[in-house]
């Protein structure tokens, strides 16, 4: 595995005027945060003091941000840490940020493409796989459920008839 960055959150805006940021949140809620002292963020470090439930996800407060131009300023910003820093595993279970570039096949042993991404709208994981570039334009993709899919170590397998 590599240590590759992993996005918990991301600054969405201010709250209040002193400094306080709003975050949309990645993983299970504030407490995928806390355990975490601070982020490296485009060269400088953002040190955690606080975050609570808030609206739309989180609110935050880091020591560096000290008013609500400073926290309108790091809209947008990704709040991530490296993969080595999460907590380890449970059988069967994954980090949504392991799966993204794992080949998939199809449970016939086609080649279907590679997972992009991975959603969930409510009811589920759901993964995005793009397809190989045919003819130099850029490979369609489709989405499968995660319950029509196996995970290996180093690919997925998707049901057949799941895939288009």
């Amino acid at each position: 595995m590599t240590d590759k960055p992993v996005t918990l959150a991301a600054i969405i805006g201010a709250h209040g005027v002193a400094g306080e940021v709003r975050l949309k949140l990645f993983g299970e809620g504030v407490e995928s945060l806390k355990c975490h002292q601070g982020f490296d963020v485009a060269g400088a470090r953002l040190t955690l003091q606080s975050v609570r439930p808030g609206p739309n996800g989180a609110v935050a407060r880091f020591a560096e941000i000290g008013d609500r131009s400073a926290a309108e300023a790091l809209r947008g910003t990704e709040l991530a840490v490296p993969r080595s820093a999460l907590p380890p595993l449970g059988e069967g279970e994954y980090y949504h940020a392991d799966l993204i570039g794992l080949p998939c096949i199809s449970s016939d042993g086609d080649a279907l493409g590679a997972i992009v991404a991975v959603e969930n709208f409510g009811a589920g994981d759901i993964i995005e796989v793009e397809r190989p570039p045919v003819e130099g334009k850029k490979g369609k993709r489709f989405m499968a459920p995660m319950h029509a899919v196996t995970l290996e170590a180093d690919r997925a397998i998707i049901d057949s008839a799941f895939v288009e």
